[in-house]
Order: structure tokens, then C-alpha cells, then sequence
């Protein structure tokens, strides 16, 4: 079986020692060279045809960012970010996200030991995601943003209605589109994200910045409201749950499901239970299966479902699972994704 050919970039030259070893550890990768910085990077992508590249975002002369601006219209390849648990940390991850990288993995700053055991873990196994993703599909992705017009008739009926949103790899930028795609006055969403610790607030944050809606990162006993946007933190578990005529999101910390918290699964299955027929699920580019079962249990319970299609996800394994399970009714291209929503909620009548 051919290795995964990795190109570590980082400054730091003990940084790239631990990532080179660390990946090499796993008889399918192999570490085909590493840069320390963007410029010498650039020669060696040319030269060795790395299948994936790790990037240290905070560097001297080029930034991480900057240089997937360059990189990606001209040689798109799938970019894992390694990146510093800080706010600058955190910001410039989601600029890289953004900029065409499909994946993050956080350096550790307590206990450093058994810290680089977990992330180097982690790493590795996101390599071998990384080396199926489509990073064909990242292209043009912020290209055609559309504002929906929608029927006010409609969502004045749905005001009831939630919208549940499951995401993992190239979800970042899927979600963006959909939510950038929305008016103020579309029903309450709910999302869950694959995300590390400390990066959710500021993925919320980013998206309030840029959306008609107001989104935030979710809390216990948030009213899901139409206009309100309601993003899963990175360590916790949400659910929905419905109290006199609202609904409500609780937020948990507990073990992983489906190897994830927050989980899809957990999401979905609790949409499935308390919002029932007034619900439209959405399940978004990700690796693995997680939320398939819970968009069976919501499509049985009466919601609308919806999956992304192969072309437009960087990983087409979270839709296609849910759709080969039945839950996801049909697969649709994420352009069409928002289009579809505004349809569905059309022909609800008030429950």
C-alpha cells in the first residue's frame, strides 16, 4: 500500500523533529521532508509532491495564511494547521481554515508530555484523513455568496422550526456558506462542528461578524430563536431540548460518542426526540459516521433531512453514510443546500 507522503512546515527546528518523528511512527506515513519556512516550503512541494503538508501558521517572513493564499489557486493539496492554543492562535487558524486548510490540530501547553502523545495521535490520524480529502472542492468556495430571498409567508409559519447543522473536515467553510447564505429571519440552527477546545467562540465570533443572524457560541439554557445561530462548544456536548413553547440547548461535558464531543450524534438524536417533525437536518463534509443514526432517528420522527453531495464535500463520509442509511433523503451540492431549506420550510404548515 503507497504511504502518505507528509511535508512538515514549522519554524521551530525542535518542532519539526517532534512532528517528523511522531508521524513516522505510523507505517503508512512517510515524512518526505520539512521546511522551515514558507519560501523553502514552496520549492520542496514542487520537488517532493507531498500528498499532505502540516503548517505551523505563526511563522517569520510568510505567514501560514499568506501562504495558503498563494498555494492553494495555484497547487491545492490538503493542509493540516498546527497551531498554538492562543487567541492570535485561534484567529489566524481560522483565516488558514478559510484560506483552503482542511483540518487543525493544537500544539500542547499543559503537561507537554502526555500532551504530544495525544496531539502527535491525533496528527497522525488526521494525515490519513487529510490524504482523501477533495481539496478540489474547497475552490470557488467563497466565490457565488448568495443572500436567499425568502417568503416571509414561510418563515412567519416557521418560527417553530429548528435547524440542526452536523460538520466535521472542510466544515468550516461549508457552515460559512450556509449561514452567509441565510436572512435574519430564517428559524433557529443549531450546530455542531468538529472542533478543538478554545476554537468554537471564535469560529462563532467570526461568523456574527459576517452573517445576517446573530451567532454565538452555545450555553446552557440558550433559547434556540429564529436568527439565532447556536454553535456546539468545542468540549461540549449539545442538545435540544423543548421547555413550554420554546426550545432550549443544554451544553455537557461527558465521554466522546461516536469518537467526538461535541458529537452530531448526540445533536441530532436529542432534535430527533423534542423537535420531531419541526426539525430539517443538514449533514455536512466530514469524515467517519457520526450523526448517521441520529438523522435516522429525525427523518423517522418526521424532520426533513438533507445530505451534502460527493463533488462539493472534502470528505464525502458523514453524508454518504447518512444517506446510504436512509437518513439523509436526498444529496445535494453545497450551493444548493440553502435553497433546498428555504423550500422545505415552504411547505411546512404550523404543527
Amino acid at each position: 500500500m503507497k504511504k502518505i507522503k507528509v511535508l512538515v512546515v514549522d519554524d521551530s527546528a525542535l518542532v519539526r523533529e517532534i512532528l517528523a518523528r511522531g508521524l513516522a511512527m505510523d507505517r503508512d506515513i512517510e515524512v518526505v521532508g520539512v521546511a522551515s519556512d514558507p519560501f523553502i516550503a514552496r520549492d520542496k512541494i514542487v520537488r517532493l509532491k507531498p500528498d499532505v503538508l502540516t503548517l505551523d501558521v505563526e511563522m517569520p517572513r510568510m505567514d501560514g495564511v499568506e501562504f495558503l493564499r498563494h498555494l492553494m489557486p495555484q497547487y491545492p493539496l490538503p493542509v493540516i494547521v498546527v497551531s498554538a492554543l492562543t487567541r492570535k492562535g485561534a484567529a489566524i487558524t481560522l483565516a488558514a481554515l478559510e484560506a483552503g486548510a482542511v483540518d487543525v490540530v493544537v500544539k500542547p501547553s499543559t503537561d507537554i508530555a502526555r500532551g504530544l502523545d495525544v496531539m502527535l495521535g491525533e496528527l497522525r490520524n488526521k494525515v490519513k484523513i487529510a490524504a482523501l480529502a477533495n481539496v478540489s472542492a474547497w475552490k470557488g468556495s467563497r466565490e457565488s455568496i448568495k443572500t436567499i430571498r425568502a417568503d416571509s409567508r414561510a418563515l412567519a409559519e416557521s418560527t417553530d422550526k429548528v435547524i440542526a447543522i452536523g460538520a466535521s473536515t472542510g466544515g468550516t467553510e461549508a457552515i460559512r456558506k450556509i449561514l452567509q447564505s441565510f436572512t435574519a429571519a430564517i428559524p433557529g440552527v443549531v450546530v455542531v462542528q468538529h472542533m478543538p477546545v478554545g476554537f468554537t467562540k471564535h469560529f462563532a465570533d467570526s461568523l456574527n461578524d459576517l452573517c445576517a443572524m446573530e451567532v454565538k457560541e452555545a450555553k446552557t439554557g440558550d433559547r434556540v430563536l429564529p436568527g439565532r445561530v447556536l454553535i456546539a462548544p468545542g468540549d461540549r456536548h449539545m442538545t435540544v431540548r423543548r421547555s413550554g413553547g420554546s426550545y432550549l440547548v443544554d451544553c455537557r461535558s461527558g465521554d466522546k460518542v461516536c469518537g467526538h464531543c461535541p458529537s452530531v450524534e448526540v445533536l441530532f438524536q436529542s432534535v430527533a426526540e423534542f423537535v420531531g417533525a419541526n426539525a430539517i437536518g443538514i449533514m455536512l463534509t466530514g469524515m467517519g459516521s457520526d450523526g448517521a443514526n441520529g438523522m435516522v432517528a429525525m427523518r423517522r420522527a418526521g424532520a426533513r433531512t438533507i445530505a451534502q453531495d460527493e463533488t462539493t464535500s472534502v470528505v464525502f463520509g458523514m453524508p454518504k453514510v447518512a444517506y446510504e442509511l436512509g437518513g439523509a433523503e436526498c444529496l445535494a451540492p453545497l450551493d444548493v443546500i440553502p435553497f433546498t431549506v428555504m423550500n422545505l420550510l415552504a411547505q411546512y404548515k404550523t404543527v
